[in-house]
């Protein structure tokens, strides 16, 4: 039977489980798996502080997997020999391997003039050019091994209309798809949320506020604007809301939400994007990043220090809100966890 490779769900069931504290074993028969595959799991594909979280463990798991092979041709002195002497001879990395494998299929076919025995080993043209780029320029001189167009190194080439338009986040869910309740503020748990940036883009801290009660929440970001890391946040903090401020969360189009997919599937928490250039869209957040600036100025570094970021959003919940009646966005926030109105009425 193939080896089941652990998936995202399963790597959300791990951190689930470490947590709180759960033994391998535990972890391992909910699952239904061997406990030495969830040892090894959480061994390898752990932070370097010693914690755990689904996104992160995810990533690594799939850097791992693609991690370059060793080179055929370079692992091969034969295979090397005979491609080195071929391309002296002006060869080109297409035309060596149909001859290989020609020759390895017939054996009445003699070796080229200048040519080397491969005693039946044989290589595609990628080999060949991956063989030929990962070698240093001065020893591609000293074969003499120089290809046609003149490149000694491997350049991709962009897709139409690359240079203009970065690549869509896979699995987007427009903003104008979520419901209407949202939009008009008639239920809770609706949030908006984005990132604001440091210094030099070096450092940031992610924003949430709650549609209805304007409630604020600033997450430290250690990792900086890296999907994983941000992911991992958003589910251990959305994990901590009751399941009513669950409803939806909307986010502009940046790099940083790539993996809203794990956040989803993690919490059952829907993800919305709002259109590229519009953050009009998200006019909570957009307007609670301004007040945040009073604090964190632009251009200077936001600290990745949690208990320094709740203070300011503690203090932001505490100021009295005109759209809320002039209660808080503290006030309002709990007021609708136990389901009453969020709005002071007036005398």
């Amino acid at each position: 039977m193939a080896r089941r490779v652990l998936t995202i769900a399963d790597r959300i069931e791990i951190s689930t489980g470490v947590k709180p504290g759960w033994e391998v074993r535990k972890i391992a028969r909910h699952l239904g798996r061997d406990p030495g595959v969830i040892s090894r799991e959480i061994r390898r594909n752990r932070n370097a502080d010693g914690t755990y979280r689904a996104v992160g463990a995810d990533v690594k798991a799939e850097r791992r997997r693609t991690r370059p092979q060793d080179a055929k041709v370079a692992s091969c002195p034969v295979l090397r020999a005979r491609v080195l002497a071929d391309l002296r001879q002006s060869r080109t990395p297409r035309q060596i391997p149909g001859r290989l494998r020609l020759e390895a299929a017939d054996a009445s076919v003699e070796r080229m003039p200048n040519s080397l025995l491969a005693d039946g080993h044989v290589a595609s043209h990628e080999a060949i050019y991956q063989f030929i780029y990962a070698m240093p320029r001065a020893e591609l001189v000293k074969h003499g091994v120089f290809l046609q167009s003149k490149r000694t190194r491997r350049h991709t080439r962009p897709q139409p209309g690359s240079r203009t338009k970065k690549a869509p986040i896979v699995g987007m869910t427009p903003l104008s798809e979520r419901d209407l309740s949202a939009l008009e503020r008639r239920v809770p748990g609706h949030w908006e949320g984005d990132l604001i940036i440091g210094k030099n883009g070096a450092t940031c801290a992610i924003t949430l506020v709650e549609r209805m009660s304007r409630y604020v929440t600033i997450l430290a970001c250690p990792m900086g604007k890296d999907s994983a890391s941000i992911a991992d946040i958003l589910i251990e903090h959305t994990r901590e809301l009751p399941e009513m401020m669950r409803a939806s969360l909307a986010w502009d189009q940046g790099s940083e939400i790539t993996r809203h997919a794990a956040l989803s599937l993690a919490t059952a928490l829907p993800v919305y994007f709002a259109d590229s250039r519009s953050p009009w869209q998200r006019p909570s957040n957009e307007n609670t990043n301004r007040l945040i600036r009073e604090y964190l100025p632009k251009g200077e570094a936001i600290p990745a220090h949690q208990p320094y970021l709740r203070a300011i959003s503690s203090e932001l919940n505490e100021r009295p809100r005109a759209t809320l009646g002039y209660l808080t966005p503290r006030e309002s926030f709990q007021r609708l966890l136990v389901g009453q109105p969020h709005v002071a009425s007036t005398p």
